[in-house]
């Protein structure tokens, strides 16, 4: 990068700080990874400089052959990842991808149901500060009070009453099984669309170790970072029926050429999601995010709806009587990145919060393992006990860098993934 230090050393050196960052902090936010050096290089490639719009044979401008290739590659790997039809890998966001979904069957005023986004839901799921609040009427489902989880008698019965044109099932906040069977009986009870949001558990499914929707939904939309471990973008899978109208969608309809050199990423990172050590890799982010949870709980935490299926947990800090903004400002200076989080049926608004969020794909990517989880989880308890204390988080804080030295960030890449 001696060219970018002497050119723009401002720019260089917040890239250098954000690399220390990421080496020296453990970093448990659930929606984040850590690409492996092959995803970097082709996102920094020429594919960069390249103006691709159309499909694959079917492009706008001159030039194209290479480009055509990795897309084409990204599609097949795509396809073979998760059985699907259809895969459109041009979408920039998870976001857009879901926009495209709509616009393909929806018209503006349809309903659609989501899950609550303070139940753990996300914002294109029909949250009213979200486009897909504002052109569609909305309607949520949530989870039980008591057991804080998905009751499915309750989300058939508001499918029944409210009758949405699509049904849309996905979450950012949520740790347990999604059943993509029973939501697409509910569906078909109204002849609803079904939309299956799998941005945060793709990784999950990928490896089989998480359900697959594809066999039940009209649609599945993706990010292809977080637990999958590509380039942040988005990807669309569909019954073959929908094909032609998702990728008018894209293109033209939201998006102008796509991101040729993220496509290029995509494509490594399918390659990487098809290697058997990826099944090995998503099992154990499911063991670490159930040994943290466990050493949490051991401490007094409570753990939202009791415990964890998948890559994160929602810690309740209503026993400890701290909220989520100050968790996240004391582990911050400790060395342990989260985020707060509000909790199903919070109290606190959402820039507080009663809870904190927890994910397990970046230390697993490291190549931590339960031994390590135990020890995270203490220092978390530490730090927790002494937020008003900057001498004690700085004494984590030593402890965390101690701990990230000892596992690299292309750790995996090392291991021969």
């Amino acid at each position: 990068m001696s060219d970018l230090k002497n050119m723009d050393p401002e720019v260089f050196n917040a890239i250098k700080g954000e690399e220390e960052r990421e080496l020296s902090k453990v970093v448990l936010i659930a929606s984040e990874n850590y690409v492996s050096k092959p995803v970097l290089e082709a996102q920094g490639s020429v594919f960069t400089n390249k103006y691709a719009e159309g499909y694959p044979g079917r492009r706008y401008y001159g030039g194209c052959e290479f480009a055509d290739q990795v897309e084409n590659l990204a599609i097949e790997r795509g396809k073979k990842i998760f059985g699907a039809e259809h895969v459109n890998v041009q979408p920039h966001s998870g976001s857009q991808a879901n926009m495209a979904v709509y616009f393909s069957v929806l018209k503006p005023g349809a309903m659609i149901m989501g899950m609550a986004l303070p139940h753990g839901g996300h914002l294109t799921h029909g949250a009213t500060v979200s486009f897909s609040g504002t052109l569609y009427k909305s309607v949520s489902y949530g989870v039980d009070r008591k057991t804080e989880m998905l009751d499915y008698d309750e989300v058939e019965r508001l499918v029944v009453e409210h009758k949405p044109k699509m049904l849309v099932v996905g979450a950012s906040a949520y740790s347990r099984v999604f059943d993509f069977g029973r939501f697409r009986k509910i569906a078909d009870r109204v002849g609803a669309y079904f939309m299956a949001d799998i941005a945060h558990i793709a990784g999950l499914i990928a490896a089989g170790v998480h359900p697959s929707p594809v066999p039940y939904a009209d649609f599945v939309t993706t990010t292809t970072h977080k637990t999958l471990r590509g380039p942040r973008g988005g990807m669309i899978m569909c019954r073959e029926k929908f094909a032609k109208a998702v990728d008018k969608q894209i293109f033209p309809g939201i998006q102008g050429g796509p991101l040729v050199h993220v496509i290029a990423a995509k494509a490594v990172a399918f390659l990487e999601a098809l290697q058997p050590d990826f099944r090995d890799y998503q099992q154990q982010v499911v063991k670490n995010a159930r040994a943290l949870a466990s050493v949490l709980v051991q401490d007094g935490f409570r753990i939202v709806s009791g415990g964890t299926d998948n890559h994160l947990m929602l810690v309740d800090l209503t026993p400890k009587g701290i909220t989520g903004k100050e968790a996240d400002h004391a582990l911050d200076a400790a060395g342990i990145t989260v985020n707060k989080n509000s909790i199903p049926f919070d109290e606190k608004p959402p820039m507080v919060t009663s809870g904190i969020r927890l994910g397990t794909p970046i230390v697993t990517t490291r190549g931590m393992r339960e031994p390590e989880m135990k020890i995270i989880g203490d220092l978390i308890c530490e730090a927790l006990a002494n937020i008003a204390s900057p001498a004690r988080l700085a004494g984590v804080r030593e402890k965390i860098k101690v701990l990230c030295s000892r596992y690299p960030m292309f750790a995996l890449e090392k291991a021969g993934v």
